[in-house]
């Protein structure tokens, strides 16, 4: 055979060699670890937030491979399954565990730190602050170091102990990069809130990046002027121009200065009042400027401040003009207003809205809830139920009432009152019935109230059948043999609450006594605190109690005092509008009269932050919502007199 043949046979028995199927081998198999296949699916199950199920599959992990290569990461994220649950206590009992048991774990640090988290949302700050001091002391490598001085700050805050807060606060700034410390930053500003420029100023000092402490300067200036703390905003902004002449928010710092600035110019001793000097409710502005005027004349008189000055506007008893009113004063640069005693909303709005701080002299439903330049120095309706019930139930113990009341607005509301207070402190309001106020009558709603209204039926009538043989002592003109008796009064009340003025009361009280209501306790509002209620039912009145919010027969020296430079000022004595008009004039013209009083916000924080101030009506204070905080008088009749219970 040639070779080429040759060549060519060999070629071809390589190709079909080549074209062959080849013999498959079978895979090698691939070991899967049982504790890794139980993991994933647990750590599957955690991603997509299902905690219940994946709680289950790390608790089965850890059940099962309790010394296995993942035991301590299954730890770790069973905490953080039941954290995320809300379950604050478990997830701290997971944390406590893995410290103890895996001290050499990866997640140490970690469990530490979340142990300082779980702490705080379980409330426990001082244990928090404790572990977080600890976790700082440990030195151990991985200490999330920023979020634990965050919660130190955290903790501290919720204690109360704000320099603390801000001091952690600043440690974590220092150590915090862009864009982490900008909540970082807000903490700082919520913090420092409340306290005095010299701490804030100190505390800038701390900061180690200039820019950042530029940056914090200017946010909490800003902060300041937006919470109308004027003051500080001024001296904070001022040494941020100063430090950070180039800063890039030193040009809105001046602006804003200036703006702050505007904000002060009005005459500090000039006072405002709105009356109603005529118009159908002129005899209550007269007594009110009385009052006011009588204030004027004793602060001024003392000659240790300077003089103050009254600014009066007739408000004619109409909102517009009351509305009006203010804003003409606000152009006349008083410091604050007294009034007005009448169509105080409109009134309360302008102020509210120009800035200008109002005391008004109204029972208007929220009108503190106009804004925070609006406070109040009146007594409620509230008020007066709240004195009344504590009494009667907690002094008295008296147990059931019954209410007699107006068809009106004012009976309507005090009903409403007194029946909810009652309610409250576990008393009971055993009947309740109104009447008309054009009526002189009331015998229907007494009737009514003591079950004699109504027929009884006939099979519900008490018969006395007299025994014709068993009695010798049986009446002769008894023809059937039978009496039918007459209905008695239920009184089932211990007390009768009758909140109306002495004009009806007085025609109501000796009714109550005809139709046998007698040994209960008489109730009544402010309205009754008049001599002419003694007048008119002297002897049914007798042990009636009342609230007010003035007695001018207190023995309480500053009364009396009041009382009788009233009296021989005005030749009268003076009632509880005037006694209001003057405590509220007093208030004013002592807090514009101090040093540190430089804004009209000032004097709003002023009164917010009064505290017991000492007047003729009592003790005062303000709430945070410029609500009036007051104790009134108990009063009673005893023969001619009104006296004062204990």
């Amino acid at each position: 055979m040639s070779l080429k043949n040759t060549i060519i046979l060999l070629v071809a028995a390589f190709f079909f060699a080549a074209c062959a199927p080849k013999q498959l081998q079978p895979p090698r198999p691939v070991y899967v670890d049982p504790g890794d296949m139980l993991f994933a699916q647990a750590e599957d199950l955690f991603q997509i937030k299902s905690y219940e199920k994946a709680l289950i599959k790390y608790t089965e992990y850890l059940s099962l491979f309790p010394k296995g290569r993942l035991a301590d990461a299954a730890l770790m994220k069973t905490g953080a399954a039941w954290f995320a649950l809300g379950n604050n206590a478990e997830a701290l009992a997971c944390y406590n565990r893995l410290i103890a048991d895996y001290p050499k774990s990866p997640f140490i640090p970690d469990a530490m730190v979340e142990t300082i988290v779980t702490l705080y949302n379980e409330g426990k700050y001082n244990e928090a602050i404790k572990q977080a001091n600890d976790v700082i002391g440990s030195n151990i490598a991985g200490i999330n170091i920023i979020k634990t001085y965050v919660f130190l700050g955290d903790a501290h805050l919720a204690i109360g102990s704000r320099k603390d807060a801000v001091n952690f606060y600043i440690l974590a700034l220092n150590k915090a990069k862009d864009p982490s410390k900008e909540p970082i930053i807000a903490k700082i500003n919520e913090a420092v809130g409340p306290l005095g420029t010299a701490d804030i100023l100190s505390f800038l000092n701390q900061l180690k990046d200039k820019p950042q402490a530029g940056y914090l300067m200017y946010r909490l200036g800003l902060s300041k002027a937006e919470k109308e703390k004027y003051d500080d905003a001024e001296k904070i902004l001022w040494r941020f121009i100063e430090r950070f002449p180039g800063h890039k928010n030193a040009l809105k710092a001046q602006r804003l200065i200036e703006e702050i600035r505007k904000r002060g110019v009005y005459s500090k001793y000039t006072i405002g009042c709105l009356l109603p000097l005529s118009g159908p409710y002129e005899s209550f502005g007269r007594k009110a400027l009385k009052g006011i005027e009588l204030a004027m004349n004793q602060f001024c008189s003392q000659g240790i401040q300077t003089a103050v000055k009254l600014i009066i506007k007739d408000t004619e008893s109409d909102a517009d003009k009351a509305a009006a009113a203010v804003k003409e004063l606000f152009e006349e640069h008083v410091a604050a207003i007294i009034g007005p005693i009448f169509t105080a909303e409109s009134a309360a709005l302008v102020a509210q809205d120009k800035g200008v701080p109002i005391i008004t002299i109204t029972q208007k439903n929220n009108i503190t809830d106009t804004g925070d330049y609006v406070f109040r120095n009146f007594f409620t309706p509230m008020m007066q139920v709240q004195a009344l019930v504590s009494y009667v139930i907690e002094k008295l113990g008296l147990g059931s009432f019954a209410i007699l009341y107006p068809d009106d607005n004012y009976g309507t509301t005090f009903m409403n009152l007194f029946w909810d207070e009652v309610t409250a402190y576990g008393g009971k309001v055993v009947g309740v019935e109104s009447y008309n106020i054009e009526h002189t009558d009331f015998a229907d709603p007494i009737k009514k109230l003591i079950g004699l209204y109504y027929e009884v039926p006939e099979d519900l009538k008490i018969i006395d059948i007299l025994a014709e043989d068993d009695e010798n002592d049986v009446a002769e003109d008894d023809e059937a043999g039978k009496e039918e008796q007459e209905p008695e009064a239920i009184v089932d009340f211990d007390a009768i609450f009758i909140p109306d003025a002495p004009e009806r009361a007085g025609l109501i009280i000796p009714q109550l006594t005809f139709y046998d209501v007698k040994d209960v306790y008489l109730l009544g509002t402010n309205l009754w605190h008049c001599d002419s209620l003694i007048k008119m039912a002297r002897r049914y009145v007798q042990n009636a109690i009342m609230p007010d919010i003035f007695f001018a027969e207190s023995s309480s020296k500053q009364v009396t005092d009041f009382v009788a430079v009233f009296e021989q000022t005005f030749k009268e004595k003076p009632e509880f509008v005037e006694a209001v008009a003057y405590d509220s004039a007093m208030i004013l013209f002592q807090i514009v009269s101090r040093p540190d009083i430089r804004y009209r916000s000032s004097i709003k924080s002023a009164l917010m932050n009064l505290n017991n101030f000492q007047g003729v009506t009592g003790l005062t204070s303000f709430n945070n919502n410029g609500e009036i905080k007051k104790r009134l008088y108990l009063l009673s009749i005893k023969g001619k007199k009104f006296i004062e219970l204990n």
